[in-house]
């Protein structure tokens, strides 16, 4: 029986993680990678659901993500984290990513993602995680769409264990 854990808002988990684009980031037209992203993605999520969880945390899943805009080698990429919903062991984060032009200050948003993590002790079984506690009507909003897209995973899940039999 998992024991009652206090609730944490939404505010306790917000997180940001920058990091300047460098040349061994790009590709050869001068962009950064796709897959750099998604690894400062997975980063950025991580801290928010460490935050909130106060635990070690895994990535279980990364819904898609679709690459807005270029990030050129010389800005600044940065993201920002919270937690959307907790699911008793799991949770979505949710990480958007942005890119500052640090000659101009201009600031574009070039992806967004959604994440689950799970929470794990140290010897890798899964324990409960606080409650997430929505304040503001956009954190209540998320947390709401936080479930439906949880619906759509786990419905997506078990048609990829039905097509294994």
């Amino acid at each position: 029986m998992d024991p009652v854990l206090p609730g944490r808002f939404v505010r306790e988990s917000i997180s940001e993680y920058s990091e300047f684009a460098l040349p061994n980031d790009a590709n050869t037209l001068g962009n950064v990678l796709g897959g750099k992203v998604m690894h400062l993605v997975d980063l950025a999520a991580a801290l928010a659901a460490v935050r909130h969880s106060r635990c070690s945390v895994v990535t279980a899943s990364v819904d898609h993500m679709n690459f807005l805009h270029q990030i050129h080698i010389g800005q600044l990429i940065v993201l920002r984290s919270s937690v959307n919903r907790v699911f008793r062991t799991s949770m979505e984060v949710g990480v958007r990513v942005e890119v500052e032009n640090l000659a101009s200050g201009e600031i574009r948003h070039t992806s967004s993602a959604y994440l689950t993590f799970v929470a794990i002790d140290k010897t890798d079984n899964r324990v409960a995680v606080p409650q997430v506690i929505p304040e503001t009507e956009e954190e209540k909003r998320r947390y709401e769409e936080a479930g439906e897209r949880r619906k759509y995973r786990l419905a997506m899940r078990q048609k990829a264990l039905e097509k294994r039999r």
